[in-house]
């Protein structure tokens, strides 16, 4: 299939691709935040694989207060104000991940979605109404994500154990 057809196609069903990974994507606009930032021993990863996922893996350790490991992609400003929701084409281990949005960088607080994976490929649909705001682990008093703008997105792992993690991301879309 060309290019001209999939944006085509793409444009039709009314997605917009936040990112589609493959094996020339570059993990350089992606990077780690662990807990090492407080005092915490986890150990987080991001390459692309040879399929051509991006492959999110590593260690979480609970030593000296520590407990969670995230990859994040920040970009400008995107208007989402077209679209409803957020559809992951992951494949993970069986842990319980978040997916994490900001409407800026700046801003402290992420809204966040949390999702069980198995160990096949699917598909994890996030409606924006359902993201909740949260900072640094405590969920805010104030109203869900409003689905206008999207200037971060990141993975979060952090499930109160001590656990290995592995989770293939294949694609970030708006619907």
């Amino acid at each position: 299939m060309n290019f001209k057809l999939i944006l085509i196609t793409a444009l039709f069903l009314g997605n917009m691709a936040l990112y589609d990974f493959n094996i020339y994507s570059n993990t350089n606009d992606w990077y780690i935040v662990d807990d090492v930032v407080m005092g915490g021993r986890s150990n987080g990863n991001f390459d692309i694989n040879s399929e051509g996922h991006g492959l999110f893996s590593g260690t979480v350790s609970l030593e000296n207060n520590g407990g969670f490991s995230s990859v994040r992609h920040q970009f400008k400003p995107k208007d989402v104000s077209d679209f409803s929701k957020i559809k992951l084409r992951i494949k993970g281990d069986g842990s319980t991940y978040q997916f994490r949005v900001k409407t800026d960088r700046r801003d402290y607080a992420s809204y966040i979605y949390e999702f069980k994976t198995v160990d096949d490929w699917m598909t994890v649909e996030i409606p924006f109404s359902e993201m909740y705001p949260s900072f640094r682990g405590r969920r805010l008093n104030q109203p869900n994500f409003s689905g206008e703008y999207i200037a971060e997105v990141a993975f979060l792992i952090g499930n109160k154990k001590a656990q290995d993690f592995k989770l293939l991301i294949d694609k970030i879309e708006l619907e």
